[in-house]
């Protein structure tokens, strides 16, 4: 199974930047594809971007595109999210999830490992 460690969140002003990390565990993290969750307060966790176990193929939700950026390295077992230009609505908490499959995946059931999470917080 995966242990997933989340890090980088915190409280940015509108317009700025953050890049959230994945660590995870196990010599076989190529074969995991990985995606990173939101849930604001009083909200649904909803998806946000996945990755492949390559990272050749990626999804984003239409809210993020252009805006954030999935990236992972999978020598050092990590998967990256890469947030710009952003807007007080990002304002959730991040989770990153991992799947029993190389296939990215923008649906929320299909995951089986999860993080802790990491709050990110907006200013206006």
């Amino acid at each position: 199974q995966v242990q997933l460690v989340e890090s980088g969140g915190g409280l940015v002003q509108a317009g700025g930047s953050l890049r959230l990390s994945c660590a995870a565990s196990g010599r076989t993290f190529s074969n995991y594809a990985m995606g990173w969750f939101r849930q604001a307060p009083g909200k649904e966790r909803e998806f946000v971007t996945a990755i492949s176990g390559s990272g050749g193929i990626t999804y984003y939700a239409d809210s993020v595109k252009g805006r954030f950026t999935i990236s992972r390295d999978n020598a050092r077992n990590t998967v990256y999210l890469q947030m710009n230009s952003l807007k007080p609505e990002d304002t959730a908490v991040y989770y990153c999830a991992a799947r029993n499959g190389k296939l990215a995946s923008t649906y929320e059931a299909r995951y089986d490992y999860w993080g802790q999470g990491t709050q990110v917080t907006v200013s206006s």
